[in-house]
């Protein structure tokens, strides 16, 4: 979790330390080394934020509908044993990414809701 909030804060440096510091504490498999392979290329993605290639450029992170619907791919290839383990912890990651953002953006429109009615 602490991960997802400083790429989506853009703050790469911190993210990047709390990545190897994952990458320390897991045990090392295949479907760690996708998951761990995922955050490394969604800190690449934030970075560049221009490839026309690249998932992130290409979603509305405020979108909360949009994130739901990429969640539920993202699980369904997670579970799909017609994936490699490598495979299906990458898609974990991505799953959780997305589920964080939608926990963020639940969270800012219930912030904005409180201070409509306080304001």
């Amino acid at each position: 979790t602490r991960f997802f909030q400083l790429l989506t804060n853009r703050q790469f440096a911190e993210a990047e330390r709390e990545l190897e510091r994952l990458s320390n504490d897991v045990k090392k498999n295949e479907f760690n080394s996708g998951f761990l392979r995922a955050l490394n290329g969604m800190i690449l993605a934030h970075k560049s934020n221009d490839d026309q290639y690249v998932f992130l450029p290409t979603v509305n992170l405020k979108d909360e509908r949009e994130l739901i619907k990429h969640q539920r791919e993202f699980s369904k290839h997670q579970k799909s044993k017609l994936h490699s383990d490598f495979d299906r912890g990458f898609f974990k990651a991505w799953a959780e990414y997305m589920r964080i953002l939608i926990k963020l953006e639940e969270g800012a429109k219930t912030k904005e809701i409180v201070q409509t009615k306080l304001g």
